[in-house]
This record gives structure tokens, C-alpha cells and sequence, in this order.
């Protein structure tokens, strides 16, 4: 009983006495009730907001930029966006910049209660208090708008506060970005913004059966819930190729989804639609810098065979004659127009297949979704008509998904494992199809 009533006491002082005291306005403040901020701190504010991603986040389907109600699918059931417009009922209106500081930096809402990690509290926590001061500026100068969110429909106890409080003892730990000694100021900033504002690691690590995501710079990889698309293993540059890439050519990537034959596609191209593509060069350039610095240098030659074609010795299968047929005849009849019949693609509008990274890898759960889902990369100033993928759910049934991929993976010098028509059929169902 005693060992219980202490830990019980820890978990609670972990969680709630974050020492942050909303009652007394901080001197350090931008906004503040008897000063206007300047149009400086305002556009500072919306520029972190996009970088954050947050617009996106926090605008329902349809309905107005920052008035919540989004809701956001995990697998412990649907959490909805907070209203953050200066609505005194349903937004933000009563906040104080305090109140803001301690939601980004602990996780705690106005009235304290904890905030579900849907919100990726563990990445905010990282923003400096004059960033996070701007970003409030900017927030409480946007019309009022009325709008009260749903109520979060988790799976009972998971949204309870008490369990929240568990798993924030946990997972997580309040901190501020200290730069890396031996480091660039360049690099330092593109770590800043990638493992704080960007939360990237909040798609490109694993997730654990509690729904945790890796460390803030861990940007190994996995399958994002729900969602089931794979975000890449930035540090293993035979999926992205970083370690080689110019510096411009990530650049262009984040900037305007498309960089040559690179696309992005998925939940990645909503990011730079939404968020990546209203960076400056500088930025840019330091999460170029930093993202590349990630890349395992051991993985180069990995890289270069995986480019060029030359296969794995467990890549290597014998592929059926009726299976190399039919996805020949599918290719032919509703791809080659696109891709060209070498599948060399077409610069600017649909991607070379031939040696693209995208369609060797291991994992086909993305190439899977695409053929299945289609879609369009980002409409960016930089590309702002993107050529689009059809939909082929209701055209190919699973054998004849998982042939043409085959096909497509073994040609033009491809060398990489047959597609099955299991995995079609899995990350079919997984959709509800």
C-alpha cells in the first residue's frame, strides 16, 4: 500500500509540478494585454505555425484555418484538434502566453489538465519561449472563431488523466534543444527544426504497443498507424539516398515535392503542401544539412547496388511465367502511357520506375498503397499542377496488383522480391477495403 501511495505521489509530481506559473505574465512575453506585438513577431509567429505543420493539424476538412476540430485516427480511437483561434469559449481567447508555453513545453492545457500525445508535446517542448511567445502573437490575432471540437472518443482508460499520467512518466520528459558542440550553426538550427517544430520523428520511428514514437532524433523508420503508409529510415541512405544527394536537391524536395525523378507521396506530401514548402532557403538548407548528416555512411554502397539494380542475394526469386505475363499485359494496357515502356518516366510529371529507390525496397507497403489509393504530390508554388496517379482499387483485383508490381520490380535492370497477392490483400483489408 505504501509503495503504491508513492508512486502514485511521483507520477503526480512528474506530471503536474512543472513549475510554470500561469498567473504571473512573463517578462520575457512578446504578447501581453497592454502591448500590441510588432508585424515582425506576427509573420515570425505564422512562420512557425507552418513549420510546425500546425495549420494543417488544426483545420477541420472544409472549415476554417486554426478552428480545430480535425480528427486524427490512432489506434486507441479518434482525438480532435483544438480550436486555436482567440474564441473566448471555444478557443484560445482566455489563454495567457503562459498557458501556450506550458502547453508546447509540458503538455498541460489551460486549465492543467495533461493533453493526449496525439498533440507531439514531446517535440514542442524543444521550442524556445520567444519562438512560442510569436507563435501566440500570431494565433491571438486571428478573427475569433466559434467552433468546439468533439469530444475525444479514446478507448476507455487510455484519454483518462490518470492514465495519460502514466504513460507521460514514461514517455515522456520536458527539455529545450541544447546545441550540439562541434557542430555547425547551420546544423544546429536543421537539428532545432527537425526534432522540434518539423516532429518528424513523430512519423520516422517506430511506434510502440502504447503508442510511443522513438527519441526526437531518431529517425529510423517504420510503419505510421492507422494510416499504413512506411515512413523511410532516414538514417539508411539506401532508402533515401541522402548521403550522396546535392544539398539542393533535398532543397527542392522540401520545397516543392519534387526533385527530378523524387517525388513525395502519401502523408509526406501533405507536410510540404501544408508545412515545408513556406520555409526559407536558410532553413531549408539547415534541415538539408542536418538530415543528411543522419544518413549511416556504411549504407553507401548498399545505396549505390540498391540504385543501379544489382540485387540482394534475399531480393533474388524465381517469378512465375503467368505472373510475369499478366503484369507485363497490365503494364502495357495502364502504365507505360505515364511511365514510359522502359519506365523511364517523365521529368516534371510522373517518375522514372527504373531504379527508383521507391519501388525497390524491401518493405512495398507505399508502392502497395499508391496503386492501390493514387494520389497527387503537393500542389506547391514550385510545381503548382501536379500530374496525379489514378485510383486502380476498384480496376485490379489483389493478383493483378501484386503482378505488375512484380513486373515493375524486376525490370529496366530492377532486381528486387516478388509482390504477393497476400500482402495486396493485407494492406487492402487494412484500409477497411
Amino acid at each position: 500500500m505504501g509503495l503504491g501511495l508513492l508512486l502514485c505521489a511521483g507520477v503526480a509530481w512528474d506530471n503536474f509540478a512543472d513549475g510554470v506559473d500561469v498567473t504571473v505574465p512573463d517578462p520575457r512575453s512578446v504578447p501581453t494585454l497592454t502591448t500590441s506585438p510588432s508585424p515582425e513577431t506576427l509573420a515570425q509567429g505564422r512562420y512557425l505555425l507552418q513549420a510546425g505543420n500546425c495549420i494543417a493539424c488544426h483545420t477541420a476538412r472544409g472549415g476554417t484555418p486554426m478552428a480545430g476540430g480535425r480528427g486524427i485516427e490512432t489506434p486507441f480511437g479518434s482525438v480532435y484538434s483544438s480550436n486555436l483561434t482567440p474564441d473566448p469559449e471555444t478557443g484560445i481567447g482566455q489563454w495567457s502566453s503562459a498557458h501556450f508555453w506550458r502547453a508546447l513545453h509540458h503538455g498541460r492545457s489551460r486549465d492543467g489538465h495533461l493533453l493526449t500525445p496525439a498533440f507531439p508535446y514531446n517535440h514542442t517542448t524543444l521550442i524556445s519561449r520567444s519562438e512560442a511567445d510569436a507563435m501566440f502573437a500570431w494565433l491571438q490575432s486571428l478573427p475569433p472563431v466559434v467552433n468546439q471540437p468533439p469530444v475525444h472518443s479514446l478507448h476507455w482508460p487510455l484519454g483518462t488523466q490518470p492514465a495519460l499520467a502514466v504513460w507521460r512518466t514514461l514517455y515522456f520528459k520536458a527539455g529545450s534543444y541544447q546545441a550540439k558542440a562541434g557542430q555547425t550553426a547551420e546544423w544546429n538550427r536543421g537539428a532545432y527544426l527537425v526534432q522540434g517544430l518539423g516532429h518528424c520523428a513523430a512519423c520516422h520511428s517506430t511506434r510502440n504497443a502504447l503508442g510511443a514514437s522513438g527519441a526526437v532524433d531518431d529517425l529510423t523508420g517504420g510503419l505510421m498507424p492507422v494510416v499504413n503508409w512506411t515512413a523511410p529510415s532516414l538514417t539508411d541512405n539506401a532508402q533515401t539516398g541522402l548521403a550522396q544527394a546535392p544539398l539542393g536537391e533535398i532543397q527542392t524536395l522540401l520545397k516543392t515535392g519534387q526533385s527530378g525523378q523524387h517525388y513525395t507521396s502519401g502523408p509526406m506530401a501533405e507536410v510540404v503542401q501544408y508545412s515545408t514548402q513556406y520555409l526559407n532557403a536558410p532553413d531549408l538548407r539547415a534541415m538539408a544539412i542536418y538530415l543528411q548528416s543522419q544518413a549511416i555512411p556504411s549504407t553507401f554502397a548498399a545505396a549505390t547496388a540498391l540504385a543501379s539494380g544489382v540485387p540482394k542475394a534475399t531480393e533474388q526469386r524465381a517469378i512465375s511465367l503467368e505472373t510475369a505475363n499478366r503484369g507485363s499485359a497490365i503494364y502495357d494496357k495502364q502504365c507505360a502511357q505515364c511511365h514510359g515502356d522502359q519506365g523511364q518516366g517523365q521529368i516534371g510529371a510522373y517518375p522514372a520506375l527504373a531504379g527508383q529507390r521507391g519501388v525497390l525496397q524491401s518493405d512495398t507497403t507505399n508502392l502497395v498503397q499508391t496503386l492501390l489509393y493514387g494520389g497527387y504530390p503537393p500542389a506547391t508554388s514550385g510545381n503548382p499542377r501536379p500530374y496525379g496517379m489514378p485510383p486502380f482499387i476498384l480496376t485490379l483485383d489483389d493478383k493483378d496488383i501484386a503482378a505488375v508490381l512484380t513486373h515493375l520490380r524486376s525490370q529496366w535492370g530492377n532486381h528486387a522480391r516478388e509482390v504477393t497477392p497476400l500482402e495486396v490483400n493485407r494492406i487492402r483489408a487494412s484500409q477497411g477495403s
